[in-house]
């Protein structure tokens, strides 16, 4: 068993983070998990929600827009549609997405084209929102 872990956040035109890291937590498609160097390996898909890593005692959180992660004992590889550290999300922007989202959705039925992605365009705003709020 290593005491070794490393993680790499990949983005479809960047590598956000690749280093060493204490512990990941992620939102699995059935529910959040944790993973600590040792870990078994495995592999499954990733739902919008908040990625997090420990370096040294300290805790950064990324926004992450689906994809998915293999964790192996002493690795981890996320490759998601986009991801964003808490910091660097803008609060406002994505206030504004939501309501712009909300307001559609009112407009439309479950049956119209366009309602599941203004639905999806809804959660990744409220995911943004929680997790730019975690260091605001």
């Amino acid at each position: 068993m290593t005491n070794e872990l490393t993680l790499e956040i990949v983005t479809p035109t960047r590598v956000l983070y690749e280093g060493k890291v204490d512990e990941v937590t992620a939102p699995g498609i059935e529910g959040e998990f944790g993973v600590l160097p040792g870990h078994t390996p495995f592999l499954t898909f990733l739902a919008t929600g908040e990625l997090s890593y420990k370096v040294e005692g300290k805790e950064r959180f990324v926004a992450v827009d689906g994809g998915f992660i293999e964790v192996t004992p002493n690795r981890v590889i996320a490759i998601v549609d986009e991801a964003e550290y808490a910091e660097d999300i803008d609060l406002v922007e994505a206030e504004k997405m939501k309501e712009e989202a909300e307001q559609r959705l009112r407009e439309l039925t479950e049956e119209d084209k366009e309602f599941l992605k203004e639905k999806a365009k809804l959660t990744r705003a409220l995911n943004l929102i929680k997790v730019a709020k975690r260091i605001k």
